[in-house]
């Protein structure tokens, strides 16, 4: 089918301006850019008038188990949201894991998000069930993804240096009874999933969560499983300074990338999320193996990790995209919020010259392009010949009011309430800011539902919990400070 979108004003593919112009979609794809008015004939019109069309945002890394918890903690850096991470995301059914990501996908789509790479959990391994579970969710509500399980053969607990042994007696005993999955099992899951795959817009990949949450014959089984299967990765890497002190211990000095590098895990199939302590080497590593990173500004600050070198990555020719995280340590799914922390944490370094803030068109870019490139995915620019995955701004909304320039209010006033309409592959997902095919008030019931049998079901583990975070955040405080000190001590040499 042909279509023509009239009436807009349409997003360069710099995004330094946003001209009137005229859509031709054919199929699944951007046809041409046409003068307004053009006529053609055989074309069904679609009156954008008073509409910003722009590509849809493509979020870089998301996890959708997070969906059903959201707003679960305060004052948690990641070892607290690790620690609490039995209790929120434990005690789940099949349904419960696809209600989970059915929020996440539609929280995603309402906010101009048209695809994300998300690193889902499942308890205490993936299953071909539950992954199909959450394809379909994403097929539901018509987003594109690369579904990438997390997994591991080492427990939080077993993965920190030092952590079992400096807990009370009390707390010890269970923190060290604690296993994750056997090797095999885990990846005969993934496999058995990519064998029964039947979602086109849905791609699998695997998330070896962190680096040290996996020995090293499991990190190098999950590179040749991704090698056999085609399926991309991306991985936690250096998100927090006590992961960093902890590859130091582990590693024997070498950082967690050049651990994995050894491991042959980092190529063009592979991204970092967050990064936040990556060294200058770690970045020129990535950009000479044609990898990327997932820059996660919101998660950073809410989990007290720091800033991610966003700009000496894009110097060093890493491929950068932006994301939000997932919605039980980021709390939303608003790439438009995340655009603007990003553009704001550019600011925040002491050395850093106006030339190395991100710009709003920059920002833009990154979050469109640069995260596409991620998914690897043909989409992120308004072009010909590019995938037709748009989204229509309401410029009669307070947020456009007045409409001065499209890349500085993207960043700095859009928030995602002026999003009315969504297309993903040339087809309506949603339309007067409603999702098509769905029921959104039995969504929210369910949600609630489900969260209240989940933290009746999980109340134990979270009293665990609790009692174990003072201790786990006094040692990987110790760790992170113990590496503070070294790196100091070595730069003064």
């Amino acid at each position: 089918m042909r279509q023509i979108l009239t009436g807009a004003r349409v997003l360069a593919p710099d995004a330094l301006s946003a001209p009137p112009l005229d859509l031709l979609l054919e199929g699944d794809r951007i046809a041409a850019l046409l003068p307004p008015g053009t006529r053609v004939a055989d074309a069904v019109p679609f009156d954008a008038g008073g509409r910003l069309v722009i590509p849809g945002l493509v979020n870089g890394h998301t996890h959708s188990h997070g969906g059903l918890a959201k707003g679960s903690g305060d004052k948690w850096d990641l070892a607290a949201l690790l620690t609490h991470g039995g209790w929120i995301g434990g005690g789940r059914n099949l349904d419960d894991k696809r209600l989970s990501t059915l929020l996440n996908a539609v929280e995603n789509l309402k906010k101009g998000c048209t695809a994300v790479y998300d690193l889902p959990v499942e308890v205490p391994a993936p299953t071909p069930d539950g992954l199909m579970a959450m394809a379909e969710a994403y097929q539901t509500v018509g987003l594109r993804a690369v579904l990438a399980p997390m997994v591991a053969d080492l427990t939080f607990f077993q993965a920190t240096p030092g952590l079992i042994e400096a807990l009370p007696e009390k707390l010890r005993a269970r923190a060290a009874a604690m296993q994750a999955a056997p090797l095999q099992t885990t990846l005969d899951a993934v496999a058995d999933a990519v064998a029964g795959w039947r979602y086109p817009q849905v791609q699998l990949g695997i998330g070896p969560t962190i680096p040290l949450h996996g020995t090293d014959e499991f990190l190098r089984a999950c590179r040749k499983l991704s090698a056999r299967l085609g399926l991309p990765m991306q991985t936690h890497v250096a998100e927090a300074r006590y992961q960093a002190a902890a590859g130091a211990i582990r590693y024997d000095g070498a950082t967690l990338l050049e651990h994995m590098d050894r491991l042959g895990l980092v190529g063009p199939w592979f991204s970092v999320a967050h990064g936040v302590w990556l060294t200058d080497s770690d970045l020129a590593l990535l950009a000479a193996r044609g990898a990327g990173i997932s820059h996660n500004p919101g998660a950073n600050m809410r989990l007290a990790s720091g800033i991610a070198p966003a700009r000496r990555a894009i110097a060093a020719g890493v491929t950068l995209g932006i994301g939000t995280d997932g919605s039980s340590s980021s709390d939303n799914q608003n790439m438009f919020e995340s655009m603007r922390l990003a553009a704001f944490a550019s600011r925040l370094w002491e050395d850093a010259a106006e030339d190395d803030w991100l710009g709003t068109a920059e920002t833009v870019q990154l979050a469109t392009t640069g995260s596409a490139a991620l998914l690897g995915i043909d989409a992120g620019v308004i072009a010909p010949g590019k995938l037709a995955d748009l989204v229509l701004l309401d410029l009669d909304h307070v947020n456009w009011a007045p409409f001065n320039d499209a890349a500085n209010q993207l960043v700095w006033t859009e928030d995602g309430s002026a999003v009315t309409d969504v297309m993903v592959g040339g087809a309506w997902k949603l339309r007067d800011r409603r999702v098509l095919g769905l029921d959104e008030a039995k969504l929210a019931r369910d949600a609630n539902e489900a969260a209240q049998r989940l933290r009746e079901a999980n109340a134990g583990l979270r009293a665990f919990a609790h009692e174990l975070a003072p201790h786990v955040a006094c040692h990987c405080r110790a760790l992170s400070q113990g590496w503070t000190r070294s790196r100091r001590l070595l730069r003064a040499e």
